[in-house]
């Protein structure tokens, strides 16, 4: 049974302070919440981190020694979790032993869903994968689903196409096609990792990601697009109609156009699969194609949903396209990851969301609330031609 929503008390306890935190999301938290408290493993990093992002006026620093002790929690208060996704865990027990809120960017793990089921009986906000990959690409296909829906129904007789893809790259691309900003490890690590997806209406493993490697032309702009990780259950998440037969379901990560070509020599020591020389290399690539304080990276997301008929027709196909290149004061990263964060935040002081588990938003009507609200702080997702194929 699902208690009572419990109202946010106003603090927001901002745990981490890394490269994802960006002051457009911050300022936009700062400006909602009755009190921000920062949380940095270091309290000068901390006040030099705000000042970086001219917010040294609108939060406290608190020192994240052993964790955030939980007398600094109080019930309603709202804990963000900026950290890597094993930290997320201990962090939402913590809010709920203190009755209190969470929000994350991560997928939510099997460990945050079993949590996420006291908090729905408490009365707490549990928000995951609300940044910009998982996050702002939800938000895009639920927008693109509710179209379909509306322009010819549930079917059955439709046969549906389905793409997402999102990267993270250099602006001006380098030999490599791209710059690492953080641990080169975990990237590599990921190309290591199964990636399961729908094709001509059978489901595919791609054991090796980088061996379904496709080109795709965006604009006039050519990349390269592959699977990641398990695209199937996003089929029901994003409310595909049952009428509707999935032909193709992917959602999966671009690069620049030449990146398979540079990195043959990963992708060679990924397959044997020896975690001695995988991180050997990590750490090399990290000296040889690090992000300097002069580069300025691009964030590429673009989601596509064609849906055909018995004759193979095409009788409704959308897109969408977020497209932000980094400045002086902000990298694109930043600003994709931690402003759509912000904005879940807001939604939990509001009281605007039900208790329980939410992935960004649930549904057509509140991912147009999102959306509204990113292209109002600058971040605007267009609607160019339907991507084609190389």
């Amino acid at each position: 049974m699902r208690a009572e929503p419990r109202s946010a008390g106003g603090t927001v306890h901002w745990v981490g302070t890394g490269l994802s935190t960006g002051g457009t999301g911050l300022r936009a938290v700062c400006d909602r919440a009755a009190r921000v408290v920062v949380w940095d493993r270091a309290v000068a990093r901390g006040r030099r981190r705000l000042a970086a992002l001219g917010l040294e006026d609108r939060a406290e620093v608190r020192a994240l020694d052993e964790g955030v002790p939980e007398s600094a929690v109080a019930p309603g208060d709202v804990v963000v979790s900026m950290l890597p996704a094993t930290e997320h865990p201990a962090l939402l027990r913590l809010a709920l032993a203190r009755r209190a809120h969470f929000a994350c960017t991560s997928y939510a793990s099997a460990e945050l869903v079993e949590e996420a089921a006291r908090a729905k009986e408490e009365g707490l906000v549990v928000l995951t994968e609300a940044g910009l990959d998982p996050g702002v690409d939800h938000l895009m296909a639920h927008r693109l689903v509710e179209e379909a829906r509306a322009a010819v129904g549930d079917g059955p007789g439709l046969t549906a196409t389905f793409t997402s893809y999102c990267g993270g790259l250099p602006a001006v691309p380098n030999d490599f096609r791209y710059r690492f900003s953080w641990a080169p490890y975990g990237v590599l690590a990921a190309l290591g990792t199964p990636a399961r997806y729908i094709e001509d209406g059978v489901s595919r493993t791609a054991a090796r990601p980088w061996e379904a490697v496709r080109p795709l032309v965006l604009d006039g702009e050519r990349f390269e697009v592959y699977p990641n990780r398990d695209s199937l259950p996003f089929v029901a998440q994003y409310g595909f109609p049952a009428g509707w037969r999935v032909s193709s379901f992917v959602r999966g990560t671009l690069r620049n156009e030449g990146w398979r070509a540079a990195w043959r020599e990963v992708f060679a020591t990924v397959r044997t699969g020896d975690e001695e020389r995988i991180r050997a290399l990590a750490a090399e690539l990290a000296g040889r194609h690090p992000t300097t304080e002069g580069d300025r990276d691009r964030v590429v997301l673009t989601v596509a949903l064609t849906l055909r008929d018995v004759g193979g027709a095409v009788v409704s196909e959308g897109s969408g396209l977020l497209d932000v290149t980094g400045d002086a004061s902000e990298s694109a990263m930043a600003r994709c990851v931690s402003l759509p964060l912000a904005y879940g935040v807001r939604r939990v002081l509001d009281g605007a969301l039900p208790s329980g588990l939410h992935r960004a938003a649930p549904d057509a009507v509140e991912a147009a609330r999102w959306l509204d609200f990113l292209d109002g702080h600058g971040l605007r997702v267009t609607s160019p031609e339907p991507n084609r194929p190389a």
